[in-house]
Formats: C-alpha cells, structure tokens, sequence
C-alpha cells in the first residue's frame, strides 16, 4: 500500500513537470512567434528571441519524454484495475509522441530558415521568412490534430481512476469530460477552423488533469480500496 501511494505521487510529479514543459513549448514556439500574417516580422521576432524560441522547442522535447515515464507509472499505478485499459492509455500516449516529435522538427525549421546559411543564400529573404511562417502554421495544425490523442488517452485514464477506489471517482469523470472536451476543439479547429476561437474555451473542461496532478502529488493513493472486481 505504501509502495502504491508512492508510485501515485511519483506519477504527480511526473504530470507537474510535464503540465509546465508543454505549456512552455506551447507558449513559445506556435502562438507567441507568429504576428498575425506578417511573416517578416514574426521571423524578425524569432531571430531576435532565439534563446527564447528555443526553450520553448527544448521544453516540447522534455515534454514528450515525460509523457512516456508518466504513462508508464501510471500503468504500473493502474494495471490491477483493468489491464486492457491500462494497455490501452499506454498505447495512445505512444502514438502521439512521434507525433509530437515531428510538430517538434516543424518548429525548428524556422530556425534554420532564419540562419542565414550560405547553401540558403539561392533564396530571397521574403521566400525565407514565408517559409518560416508556414512551417509554423504546419506546426500549429499537427498540434490540433495531436490534441484528438491528448484527449482520447483521458479516457481509459478516467475509467480507470473511476473503477480504482484508491483516488475519487469524481476525477476519473473530470479526465472523461477532458477527453471529449479535446476532441470537439480538435475536430473543429480542423474541419471548421473558422469557429476555432469559439471552442477553444471548452479545453477548460480538461481541468480533470489539474486536479489529478495535485491529488496525486499530495495525497498519493488511498491505501484502502472501495470494492471492485479488477479484469484482465
């Protein structure tokens, strides 16, 4: 029991400093970059803030890392609840990390673009910044799409929780509304990107994630279990 509320509190941490490495990167590399669609002003930003620029891109890269240790504890946290549902968060955190690796190399084109190497010389400034601009805009569009798998690996997770008996059920229902609260921002910011800002709100709904970092971090696991029947 205490070795489970070890493990909970370790998966705390985990979540915690991934939580703020993800909000870093995305911070500081997407959003915080582009100036509307002025792309010789938001490459003149990237090349003056490149320090900067690239925290955010070495926070992405920490994250990514982190998510997979913190899935794994969870799934050593987990596992006797429901094995196939624990097997089942692991896979879709995997999915999306290479995922997430490649929206990772999209917005460290910029970069390159903006070095000023001589084998770049054969293009204008004018074709450099745009570029800039639309590795950006890839990088944007791969993290709504990544942002479906943030969702759906909430719902095993919640099931879980809800079905544990060592954490309160209400945040294994607080995970689940996170998921699908993921996946209307993420389906609409790509089919309708037009009502983008409309649904970008609902991604409050995640606030399940919040609450099982602190719990886990400061209450660990009950080390009594309300009653349920664990299944393969």
């Amino acid at each position: 029991m205490n070795s489970r509320k070890h493990g909970a509190r370790v998966a705390g941490l985990l979540y915690l400093l991934m939580a703020v490495t993800a909000v870093v990167s995305l911070n500081n590399v997407p959003s915080w970059s582009m100036i509307g669609g002025d792309a010789a002003a938001t490459a003149n930003k990237i090349a003056a803030s490149q320090l900067l620029y690239r925290i955010g891109v070495v926070s992405d890269l920490a994250a990514q890392i982190l998510f997979v240790f913190l899935v794994l504890s969870l799934y050593h946290l987990f596992k006797g609840v429901n094995k196939r549902h624990a097997a089942l968060m692991v896979a879709l955190v995997l999915v999306q990390v290479p995922m997430a690796f490649a929206n990772m190399l999209f917005g460290i084109a910029p970069l390159i673009l903006i070095s000023g190497a001589d084998y770049l010389s054969v293009f204008d400034k004018p074709q450099l910044d745009a570029l800039a601009m639309a590795f950006l805009n890839l990088r944007g569009y791969g993290v709504k799409a990544v942002m479906a798998l943030w969702g759906l690996w909430l719902l095993p997770f919640g099931l879980l929780v809800f079905r544990s008996g060592f954490i309160p059920r209400t945040l294994g229902v607080l995970l689940m509304v996170g998921c699908f609260a993921y996946l209307i921002v993420s389906v609409t910011s790509l089919l309708f990107p037009s009502y983008e800002r409309l649904v970008a709100p609902l991604t409050v709904l995640a606030v399940g994630e919040l609450l099982i970092t602190l719990w886990l971090l400061t209450k660990g696991a009950r080390t009594e279990s309300l009653e349920y029947q664990p299944s393969e």
